[in-house]
């Protein structure tokens, strides 16, 4: 009976397709052959082939292309293969080739490293999907699926080894001509970075960090414990030890130039309103600009606190001041006219910086070594 039934599908198909010239005389349908064609699934169909089939439709004839690749066929083998399976009477035209394209979900290798790293974020230990750097074992580069499988990956079973950054996923995508979704597996290595400033050259403490001494490079976070330091953040700043290039900089490794370094001779100034000295001295430790350090005045031998303000500069500050001035430029006061100067101990802050006469009463005519005095007249 099945037998018969094909029989007459068959007869049914040569009726339809045997006189084309007449069917169109009579208004009817003619079959077609197409120029291009577009399949979804991995057999090629008449229906696909020819357009107005009729009841020959579902009759697979090829093989489709690979996913997401165009295959060109012959006419001459097109009209071969239909007349095999007894379809005949194909209007051609002038084709001289028909174009089969297999339609596919491509996901990108990147696409798939961001749904690991979506699938992993902020769960093991690690950081943001944006800080997850992702490598596939056997090199996974792109992946077509079928067209059908429109759903996103949803990622179903994870697992991951924080020691060796090891993981392995199961995705599910669905299917719209299969209730059971698509499965994916997916495995690996995972790991989390930090961008990072990193020293394109041997660098030793007392230098300078020039822009071109430093790149910005994104590394595992295991090789930067602590705060890693951005590139914009090193530059200007001098390194607390000797550095090999291509070492990761964190902000620990890094502090502000020094503008003063131990056993430098240094310029000591001593200013509060209305009184502004300057002696040598030499600074008992190292400090960058805003330090307090000790320095020795070389007159009196006395150990004195100030605070660095520039290269070879330091600033005592007297009893009226809580900060030191700007940069030491020769002034005579700093009053407003409705202001009166604190009482400042001349004779007390001359001993402290420099060896005084016998007689304060000749303080003005004596000669001080390596020092000026100035003192504004208080109104």
């Amino acid at each position: 009976m099945t037998m018969i039934r094909t029989t007459l599908i068959t007869l049914s198909a040569l009726l339809v397709l045997a006189l084309p010239a007449q069917a169109a005389d009579d208004g009817i349908a003619v079959p077609t052959l197409r120029p291009s064609v577009t399949v979804t699934s991995d057999v090629v169909r008449v229906g696909d082939l020819i357009e107005n089939a009729g009841s020959a439709a579902l009759i697979a004839v090829y093989r489709s292309p690979d996913l997401g690749t165009t295959g060109a066929l012959p006419v001459a083998q097109v009209l071969g293969v239909l007349r095999a399976k007894q379809v005949i009477g194909v209007m051609t035209g002038d084709i001289k080739e028909v174009q089969v394209t297999r339609l596919a979900r491509t996901f990108a290798n990147k696409d798939l490293e961001n749904a690991v790293a979506s699938a992993l974020e902020r769960r093991f230990g690690l950081g943001d999907a944006a800080n997850i750097s992702v490598s596939f074992d056997r090199g996974v580069s792109d992946m077509r699926l079928d067209a059908s499988n429109t759903g996103a990956l949803q990622p179903v079973a994870t697992r991951y080894d924080a020691r060796s950054g090891r993981f392995d996923l199961a995705f599910e995508i669905n299917n719209d001509s299969n209730p059971t979704p698509t499965k994916l597996r997916l495995t690996g290595t995972a790991i989390e970075t930090v961008e990072v400033a990193v020293l394109t050259r041997d660098i030793e403490r007392t230098e300078t960090l020039k822009s071109s001494d430093v790149a910005q490079e994104r590394r595992p976070k295991a090789e930067v414990p602590g705060e890693a330091a951005t590139r914009d953040r090193t530059v200007g700043m001098q390194l607390r030890r000797p550095m090999r290039a291509g070492t990761p900089i964190r902000t620990a490794d890094i502090a502000k130039p020094e503008f003063v370094t131990r056993d430098q001779s240094v310029t000591v100034i001593y200013q509060v309103p209305g009184i502004y000295l300057t002696t040598r001295g030499k600074a008992i430790e190292s400090g960058a600009e805003g330090d307090t350090v000790s320095v020795l005045n070389l007159q009196t031998k006395r150990t004195l606190t100030g605070v660095v303000t520039a290269r070879g500069q330091v600033t005592v500050l007297g009893a009226s001041q809580s900060a030191p001035m700007e940069t030491a430029v020769e002034q005579t006061s700093s009053l407003r006219r409705d202001e009166a100067p604190a009482p400042v101990d001349t004779a007390a802050l001359l001993r402290n910086l420099v060896q005084a006469p016998a007689s304060p009463d000749k303080i003005a005519e004596a000669q001080i070594p390596q020092a000026r005095v100035s003192q504004a007249q208080a109104k």
